[in-house]
């Protein structure tokens, strides 16, 4: 009975090998190897995934011959036909290198090409060279194209409606963090992560968004220079090289840009106190200039083959102003309508620098184990004025100038250390030990001028000053094991919080202790035809910030003001996800259920404060912007992404989702709401001639609730072309964004005595001309597409 079972075992065989990007020799973690019959490709022998430092092992293989197929996160698809025999059952393929390097054969050239869209189960990884409708834009014009994903007019990223955790380099990025001032020539690749592991911190209701910066590795002299102008007053200008000698790799970029943005905006506002409705009819104008330059300069040293340092520094300086002229009707009742315009204005400097070492320990006699360790510090300063001046009105309407200066300092240590530690043939064990502390100084400053040609005054009973802490102290530890064609991820992270801030001088203190645990699980199925089924949940958290405790009052102008809730709770998530994704030669398909919870929900309510209406005396109303627990919101639905050639020269990525949003509030009258909403998106790649890109995109975003009302649809669409020149020596762009100028935000807002319709119209419509020579290694390479951008996956961290 046992003879046949241990002469299978005798017999039975082991492939291993390397996965490594030819370009730098980094290790590609979490790709999907699968083992195909050779006598028929669509039945699967067996699977696993890379480790973190790229090896693999797929075992038991019977004698016979097999096709081995593998497609890295962003690479081409590799296949090697392989053989194991009785004799000789173990098959070492050392190391698999995968990049877009160039193969003649004859007289044709084959090269591996990233795709500009990675759709995988796990995450979605965005390769920004290859998305021609970011050229001489910021990370906000990358977002906007990333499938899920929407941002807002303030620059804030939600991904499936919800708040995410946005990390620069695998490292969350400072609170200070402004997309719009991230140079898309900056980024190298987005990944979206919408369950990740206990390794990731729980900030960030909807995942983690890492932009990944660019860096050069290549041998030698290598880099790239850019110039990009867009219509009414655009300019952008990138630098980036790296110098490799031996051991040593140094590498730098440039970036410098000054822009300027028309806008305008309307508000429909109806407010009843005290039975007497007041309506505000106001439209503007708005024109907005900001200025950036920035660097970013660092080393990589390899200490011996199993350790690496790297040490860099991320300056930046920018600066902007805008203004806006308004006018405004407010209608009291059956009073006569009051006319009244008025001169918004801001002005405001920023500089931040960003110190980092890094430092990597792998051991080639224990394939799979890995030391990495990371610190950080971070140190921001802001000065920002803003003033409201009135124009014209009625004699009895003051004419006043409103001011307010505000100071910001914040500083950031961060520090880091993970361990990787094989577990057998096909487990691993994660630990790892994070803290995270950052301490900022404010004063706030408010001015009044009641007269023209008066002095401006403090107001001492608005103005203040704070001191405010936060640490986060976390530690986390995830297990994994395969068996046979399962593989299963489990995690749990500790998080220790500690807020402390107070106003000066000692008018008000707050003190927040609390520790909290977040569980993560992860199942994964290896099913025949190169298909995979994934499972997975994870807890994660959403923490109040300063200003969102802080109970004082800071107000906008003098008709608004906002004030912090002291006794403002964390919101905690909930999220479960099923995905299943199947590739088939060119075509990859990848479908995901998705159901996520949000308890203690945090949100800004809006309200008519009538007290202070009343005092104020004038024939306006005043509003209280605060921060609540308002109660629950549940989101399921579906997500499809698919990648399908339709020709040779013609490519498409669509993707969409369509999910329930339900809204429990514990407000005014408590009911229910809910609506089905979604996103949508397509992506057309052309290839006209083989020296000619043309990218077409439109991305649309249904309605959604909100806690108090309802955000109106969004979409649009772009157009960019690419044409290389002087034997790939250098490119041209061009590049059309909104081409139908439909892109604008419309909010309506509705609470006890208050209804409010308000719409915003940015310069949307803008038109690049760009150009990039490339000088080196940094050639671009000719290309012909190797298969499907889909596969690999794993874990996500």
């Amino acid at each position: 009975m046992l003879f046949p079972l241990t002469a299978w075992a005798q017999t039975a065989g082991t492939i291993t090998g390397t996965l490594l990007d030819a370009a730098n020799n980094q290790p590609l973690p979490f790709t999907t190897v699968v083992l195909l019959q050779a006598r028929d490709s669509s039945q699967v022998a067996t699977g696993t995934q890379t480790a973190e430092n790229g090896t693999f092992t797929l075992e038991p293989v019977q004698p016979g011959s097999y096709l081995l197929r593998t497609s890295a996160v962003g690479y081409g698809t590799l296949r090697r036909v392989v053989t194991i025999t009785a004799a000789a059952p173990t098959m070492r393929l050392g190391t698999l290198r995968l990049a877009s390097t160039t193969t003649k054969l004859g007289e044709v050239t084959v090269t591996g090409e990233r795709a500009a869209v990675v759709d995988n189960l796990d995450k979605k990884v965005i390769n920004v060279d290859k998305d021609l409708n970011s050229a001489g834009g910021t990370a906000v014009d990358v977002l906007q194209n990333v499938p899920s994903v929407a941002v807002d007019q303030n620059g804030q990223a939600t991904l499936r409606g919800a708040d995410v955790a946005i990390y620069l380099d695998g490292k969350p990025a400072p609170a200070s963090f402004r997309l719009e001032q991230l140079p898309a020539s900056r980024i190298e690749n987005v990944e979206v992560i919408t369950n990740p592991s206990a390794r990731y911190p729980a900030a960030g209701a909807g995942g983690v968004i890492n932009i990944t910066l660019k860096k050069q590795q290549k041998d030698g002299w290598n880099g790239q220079a850019a110039g990009i102008l867009g219509t009414r007053d655009k300019y952008n200008l990138s630098l980036s090289a790296n110098r490799k000698l031996g051991k040593l790799n140094f590498f730098g970029s440039y970036d410098a840009n000054d822009n300027r943005y028309r806008g305008e905006s309307d508000l429909r506002q109806a407010a009843t106190v005290e039975g007497l409705t007041t309506r505000t009819d106001q439209d503007g104008r708005s024109l907005r200039h900001q200025q950036y330059h920035g660097g970013r300069f660092g080393v990589d040293y390899d200490l011996t083959k199993d350790q690496k340092i790297t040490v860099s520094a991320d300056l930046s300086q920018s600066r902007g102003n805008s203004q806006e002229n308004l006018n405004t009707l407010l209608t009291r009742g059956t009073d006569t309508p009051l006319a009244l315009r008025n001169l918004g204005y801001s002005n405001e400097k920023q500089h931040e620098s960003v110190y980092s070492a890094d430092y990597r320990r792998t051991w080639a006699e224990h394939k799979g184990r890995e030391l990495t360790a990371n610190v950080a510090f971070v140190d921001v300063g802001v000065d920002v004025q803003v003033g409201q001046r009135v124009l014209d009105g009625p004699a009895s309407y003051p004419r006043q100038e409103r001011r307010q200066l505000y100071g910001v300092g914040i500083n950031v240590l961060q520090a880091q250390a993970d361990y990787v530690h094989p577990l057998g043939e096909k487990g691993r064990l994660d630990v790892g030990l994070r803290n995270e502390s950052w301490w900022s100084d404010g004063t706030t400053d408010y001015l009044l001028q009641a007269g023209e040609n008066e002095a401006f005054v403090r107001l001492d009973n608005q103005s203040f000053a704070y001191r405010y802490q936060q640490h986060v102290r976390a530690g986390y530890a995830t297990a994994q094991q395969e068996f046979g064609k399962w593989s299963l991820q489990g995690g749990l992270r500790a998080e220790h919080t500690t807020l402390d801030g107070r106003v000066l001088p000692n008018t008000g203190q707050f003190t927040q202790r609390y520790l909290n645990l977040f569980p993560t699980a992860i199942l994964v199925r290896t099913l025949p035809g190169d298909q995979r089924l994934q499972l997975s949940y994870s807890r994660r958290v959403n923490r109040p910030n300063f200003m969102q405790v802080l109970a004082l009052p800071i107000y906008n102008d003098q008709r608004n003001y906002r004030i912090g809730n002291p006794v403002l709770r964390p919101e905690f998530i909930n999220a479960v996800e099923l995905g299943h994704q199947a590739t088939w030669k060119q075509t990859s398909l990848t479908t995901t259920l998705f159901w996520r919870q949000t308890v203690d929900a945090i949100q800004a309510i809006r309200a008519i404060d009538t007290a202070a209406t009343r005092l104020s005396g004038q024939p306006d109303f005043i509003t209280r912007t605060s921060y609540q627990n308002f109660g629950q919101t549940n989101n399921y639905g579906l997500e499809m992404s698919l990648n399908q050639p339709l020709a040779k020269w013609w490519k498409i990525t669509a993707s969409g989702s369509v999910y329930r949003n339900e809204v429990t509030s514990f407000l005014g009258d408590g009911r229910n709401r809910s609506t089905v909403t979604g996103t949508a998106r397509l992506m057309n790649n052309f290839t006209p001639t083989k020296q000619l890109d043309v990218q077409l995109t439109g991305n649309y975003r249904a309605p959604q609730l909100t806690a108090q009302g309802r955000l109106a649809a969004f979409y649009g669409i772009d157009v960019a072309l690419r044409q290389r020149l002087f034997e790939d020596r250098a490119a041209l762009t061009l590049r059309v964004s909104d081409i139908f100028n439909t892109r604008r935000n419309y909010t309506q807002l509705y609470s006890e005595g208050l209804e409010s319709n308000f719409r915003t119209k940015y310069e949307t419509r803008v038109a690049y001309l760009g150009f990039t020579w490339f000088f080196g290694n940094s050639k671009p390479s000719k290309k012909i597409d190797q298969g499907p951008q889909g596969g690999g996956g794993g874990f996500g961290g």
